[in-house]
């Protein structure tokens, strides 16, 4: 089966200038625990990083930094793991596992859309 046909297709989405304090309330508002940051190019939306509730908690809250002053480009990793949508479940699995990731966006190899899981 497909990783397509089980990911999350509705995905909050915020840029690298985003404050932390807009993710933060972004999360809360959307009830989620991460959020997909993005980047416009060529009239489509590329996913470029992810930015989770941990994430916050361990590189912001726990050494006591200010929320307002820094953007989720400052704190979201250098890379990002991708899957397509045609991949099975258990290749991304696999996929997770080998890169450390517990979250992985999930990209149409048809259209320009992402999707989450």
């Amino acid at each position: 089966m497909p990783i397509g046909d089980v990911c999350v297709r509705d995905v909050v989405t915020a840029t690298r200038e985003t404050s932390i304090q807009e993710a933060a309330q972004l999360m809360r508002m959307n009830h989620v625990g991460d959020l997909l940051i993005v980047e416009g190019m060529n009239g489509s939306r590329v996913p470029v990083g992810i930015v989770t509730d941990r994430d916050i908690v361990v590189a912001i809250v726990a050494l006591q930094l200010n929320p307002a002053s820094l953007a989720v480009g400052d704190i979201m990793g250098p890379e990002l793991e991708t899957a397509h949508e045609d991949q099975s479940i258990l290749e991304t699995i696999q996929q997770m596992r080998l890169a450390g990731v517990r979250r992985i966006p999930v990209v149409s190899t048809h259209e320009s859309t992402t999707s989450f899981i």
